[in-house]
């Protein structure tokens, strides 16, 4: 079994959804169906339940879920090594300005037990750049939020956050349980400065043209709500602060938690990153689940 293959079977496992796992590994759907089929008969089982329910994994495809998370991992660490050993021992991570995201902290921990002496680079961006300075060479991998514009760039989704209306607590349509983008349609929105990525700005503002005060970071957005009585968009699960308030906007689409790099950087670091990542949001969502 090859490697290459074992990461397609992991993203369909992970997926459970051929075209999600497609569009993840940046490839189409036939050649990953192709590789799945052969990897089934190479395994002389069937690794997952394909109906029109959806696709499900088989009791040996869970087995090899769980054997093929460890063969990557040790593969990642490999690279690590040997990358550590031709001199390539430091990694520039960058930060939207939300390092105090929990997902952050778990994935630092995670990373530090994993590779105790890869030293890491912080460098924290304000919200005019969602790509971190991946576009300008700063960084070698971006912790960040889409949408943006992903030309030449490689992104895998860690997460996604429901979105809300930030709103000064004593607003009247403070006191609604859920908003409807139309109902701030007559509002001032805060706005990110000119030059910032279209896209970006054109998800933070509800895909409309607004017009209020400039921001830059996210504290600058909470006070120009509460100063001026401006609206605009956080996490529904970010504490807003006092005399702030959020209201679930249920036309919106969440807010993905993304990791970004260059296409074609080849780096280990940042593979085993990413990896690294992946794991640790998604044992925190696991996490979370049971909790509930």
């Amino acid at each position: 079994m090859e490697l290459r293959t074992l990461r397609y079977f992991v993203a369909v496992a992970e997926e459970l959804h051929f075209g999600r796992a497609a569009a993840r590994l940046h490839m189409s759907q036939p050649p990953l169906s192709r590789a799945i089929r052969q990897l089934e008969s190479e395994a002389g089982a069937a690794l997952f339940d394909r109906s029109s329910a959806g696709v499900t994994l088989t009791p040996v495809g869970a087995v090899l879920l769980g054997e093929a998370r460890a063969l990557l991992d040790q593969a990642d660490r490999l690279r690590v090594r040997v990358a550590a050993a031709a001199g390539a021992s430091a990694l520039t991570v960058g930060l939207l300005g939300d390092s105090t995201d929990p997902g952050v902290t778990r994935l630092a921990g995670a990373y530090r037990r994993r590779h105790p002496h890869v030293e890491v680079r912080i460098r924290e961006t304000d919200l005019t750049d969602p790509t971190c300075g991946l576009h300008a060479g700063l960084v070698d991998v971006a912790l960040t939020r889409g949408p943006f514009d992903e030309t030449g760039l490689t992104v895998h989704e860690l997460r996604t956050d429901p979105v809300g209306a930030l709103l000064r607590a004593d607003d009247p349509l403070a006191r609604h349980d859920r908003l409807k983008l139309a109902d701030l349609a007559d509002r001032r929105w805060f706005l990110f400065p000119e030059g910032t990525d279209p896209v970006w700005q054109s998800y933070w503002n509800g895909g409309e043209p607004r017009e209020g005060p400039v921001v830059r970071a996210v504290q600058e957005c909470r006070q120009a709500v509460l100063w001026n009585g401006t609206v605009g968009m956080t996490l529904v699960d970010h504490e807003p602060g006092e005399g702030l308030t959020v209201v679930p906007l249920i036309d919106m689409p969440p807010s993905r938690v993304l990791a970004a790099w260059n296409q074609g950087d080849t780096n280990p670091l940042i593979r085993s990153f990413v990896r690294i990542a992946a794991a640790a949001y998604r044992d925190r969502a696991r996490h979370r689940r049971h909790r509930a």
